[in-house]
């Protein structure tokens, strides 16, 4: 039997080739939309991709089971659990085979057996793996976002994400069940998870990309759990604010995400085509590095860097109904091609085309004015803090914020700020913060993007504040602290 992990590390995200030796089939679980790293193991491995299955209906990024049925013919195997709302709608058109809990399917002489896991959500299933040529019973499991090395799939997305009410507490029970059952398996059993160390999807997953059942019994916090109220009570304290796009990757991968084909690498424009674009509605998006950013920009562009959680941050402010155009360090074709994969994985698929920092240029002697960013240093944003002069908004997780913070800041957590943007003051200048800046200098570019102006950033941040020895309030204060600390309503 072959394995193989492909990991995107901006998503934090694992799937696997599950290949057949003797017959030359092979299994891809839980693929993203770039197909591409699929059809290369395969062709290196002399593989035929002849089968292709899913955990469950994916939320922080779009499915690429359609994409591999589309270009090699690899028969789908869904999940049929859950419920009439949890189905795939576009199974039929892709003769799929619906799943049930105790159902197998054969690769070669390897045996997929599903297990339904509810938890995480209603139709979960994880698939037991069996190589039947050395063994009766299955080495390993695919778990996808229902046990992680060190933590467990969140049960409250649904209710978070996808406004389904009243469902959290109810998925909290479901998955206390389905790992009590779990726990009954044998402990050589090998985990291999759906996400690693950085996914919303869990609070405290690690980064070890395997592990066994019988470690995750004696290490995993999800595994110590004896009591369901205790259990309850723990998994939905402390969870990560998730980004407003996962409710958008629900309807997708649940209704079928439009097919991509081979496709081509996306246009290089003419400078003149942005002043278009922008009088169309377009949206320009500064994938420069950081510090070109900050030296100069095309006024209203986001800023995300293409690097690190590019597509996180993309699918989490950026529009989904308008035409994107990006701003590049240069006009390298296979950047361009990455930067729209990085788009697509969370579908956003209107890139109209891309720019070279010749736009920028252009745009200058044009006598168009460029955009920078302001910094106010943090002895200057304390004495307009204490006069309410500015609004400072901390752009980091709730978790975060309730950690440490500036006080009076308000928390914007940047995976929700399209949809609380209305809940900022817009009657003073807003000064953005987070830990290390990254994440300011975006939420700054979606501020200013969508209409709010002035908006500068705090220098160096919250380590500069804390360096500086200016006030912070942290979890231990409470509400009598320095100073009061509003927070943007979570509803």
């Amino acid at each position: 039997m072959f394995i193989e992990r492909v990991y995107d590390r901006g998503l934090a995200q694992a799937s696997y080739v599950v290949g057949c030796a003797a017959t030359g089939e092979a299994l891809v679980v839980d693929p993203i939309r770039d197909i591409q790293p699929y059809l290369e193991i395969a062709r290196r491995e002399g593989f035929e991709l002849t089968h292709v299955a899913e955990t469950h209906i994916h939320a922080d990024y779009v499915s690429g089971a359609r994409e591999l049925w589309a270009r090699t013919g690899a028969r789908p195997f869904l999940s049929a659990e859950g419920g009439k709302d949890w189905q795939y709608a576009f199974a039929d058109e892709m003769g799929a085979v619906l799943l049930h809990d105790g159902d197998t399917f054969e690769v070669g002489n390897i045996l997929i057996t599903a297990r339904h896991t509810p938890g995480h959500t209603p139709e979960h299933l994880t698939f037991l793996v069996t190589d039947t040529v050395a063994a009766d019973e299955p080495m390993g499991a695919f778990t996808g976002d229902f046990l992680f090395v060190g933590d467990a799939g969140r049960p409250d997305l649904l209710e978070k994400a996808a406004s389904v009410a009243n469902t959290m507490e109810a998925g909290a029970r479901d998955l206390f069940a389905s790992l009590q059952a779990f726990k009954e398996l044998p402990d050589h059993l090998q985990i291999w998870p759906g996400h690693g160390a950085g996914s919303a999807c869990g609070k405290s997953l690690g980064a070890v990309p395997v592990s066994t059942l019988g470690y995750e019994k004696r290490f995993n916090w999800a595994l110590q759990h004896e009591d369901e109220e205790a259990f309850v009570s723990d998994i939905l304290a402390g969870q990560p604010e998730p980004p407003m796009y996962f409710a958008e990757m629900k309807r997708i991968n649940r209704d079928g995400p439009p097919l991509l084909g081979e496709g081509t690498p996306p246009p290089f424009l003419e400078p003149e085509e942005l002043v278009r674009l922008n009088g169309e509605g377009g949206v320009i998006v500064d994938a420069r590095p950081r510090s070109e950013y900050e030296k100069g920009h095309i006024p209203g562009s986001y800023t995300i860097p293409l690097e690190g959680s590019f597509s996180t941050w993309a699918g989490s402010v950026l529009p989904f109904d308008r035409p994107l155009v990006l701003v590049l360090p240069d006009l390298d074709p296979d950047r361009a091609r990455v930067a729209a994969r990085h788009l697509e994985v969370v579908g956003l698929d209107r890139l109209e085309g891309v720019v070279g920092p010749e736009a920028l240029e252009w745009w200058s002697r044009e006598g168009r004015r460029l955009g920078t960013v302001e910094e106010v240093p943090p002895l200057e944003l304390d004495k307009l803090r204490q006069s309410g002069e500015a609004v400072v908004i901390d752009i980091r997780n709730p978790s975060e914020w309730e950690n440490r913070r500036i006080p009076d800041s308000l928390n914007l957590p940047l995976g929700r700020l399209p949809e609380r943007i209305g809940d900022v003051p817009d009657d003073r200048p807003l000064v953005v913060y987070c830990g290390t800046g990254a994440r300011a200098l975006v939420g700054l570019g979606a501020l200013r993007a969508r209409g709010r102006d002035p908006v500068l950033h705090l220098r160096g941040d919250l380590g500069a504040w804390t360096d500086a020895g200016l006030p912070v309030v942290t979890a231990s204060d409470g509400d009598g602290s320095e100073a009061s600390t509003a927070q943007v309503s979570h509803g």
